[in-house]
């Protein structure tokens, strides 16, 4: 198989998706962890047990050096390139984009990580003083525990609507068992990253109307959860995280 031949589909950081026939094909970076490619395949191996609508692997493999997952193509249009090409219907599909959260949080998949293990470990890497840590480490501790499943990045772009209509969630790459809420926190913050800060607005409200979730209880895990992810991404979105952490009062 040689890359040239297929076409780029997508690309982010470390990584290139290609299409090849029926086949998804993601390439990581020479330097990408091969730990990392391999408990992302395990991850997404394990979600295709709880029945959900997602791409299925078909093989890990090697190609001109580089660690490869292969699963199927799904064919069909992102849920962020439908509420850009129809933007008349972006509260219609915000409605499906939060049912669809909600029935991932209805799963789950007990050999998955802790949220909270991977949240403490990456509150231990940020770029913040001690005392902040702190803070955070003993509200990460004092937050109730749950093992529901939460996607971990979960967000429109990560959505597939297929040509029938159904819907495939896609990259369970940060998939772990958890505090839904916490879930729910991160894809807020998503949609900030994104300039979509209205967006943010309408999801918060509809994710707590439909989940029976007080907004206050969600807003709770936004610094915790800006914390751990500020040590990924870009300098522009580090600081805009960590920004979240600075403007809470701790109780």
């Amino acid at each position: 198989m040689k890359l040239e031949n297929l076409t780029v589909i997508a690309e982010s950081k470390g990584k290139k998706l290609y299409r090849d026939g029926n086949d998804c094909i993601k390439v990581f970076d020479a330097e990408f962890s091969k730990a990392d490619v391999l408990n992302e395949a395990l991850n997404q191996a394990r979600i295709e047990d709880t029945g959900l609508n997602i791409n299925k692997i078909k093989a890990v493999t090697m190609i001109d050096g580089k660690w490869a997952i292969v699963s199927d193509f799904i064919e069909g249009k992102t849920l962020a390139e439908l509420m850009a090409e129809n933007p008349e219907k972006k509260d219609e599909y915000l409605e499906l984009f939060v049912d669809l959260q909600l029935h991932v949080h209805s799963k789950t998949s007990h050999r998955l990580t802790k949220l909270k293990d991977k949240m403490s470990g990456k509150i231990d890497m940020a770029d913040l003083d001690p005392t902040t840590k702190y803070e955070l480490h003993t509200r990460l501790e004092g937050m109730p525990k749950h093992k529901k499943l939460c996607h971990g990045d979960f967000n429109p772009t990560n959505i597939i609507i297929a040509k029938d209509g159904v819907p495939y969630i896609l990259d369970w790459a940060h998939a772990t068992q958890g505090n839904a809420s916490a879930d729910a926190a991160r894809t807020y913050l998503l949609f900030w990253l994104s300039n979509d800060i209205e967006g943010a607005k309408k999801y918060l409200d509809l994710f707590s109307r439909k989940s029976d979730t007080a907004k206050q209880y969600i807003q709770k895990w936004m610094p915790i959860v800006a914390a751990s992810q500020s040590v990924k991404g870009n300098e522009h979105e580090r600081q805009f995280l960590l920004s979240w952490v600075d403007v809470v009062d701790y109780e």
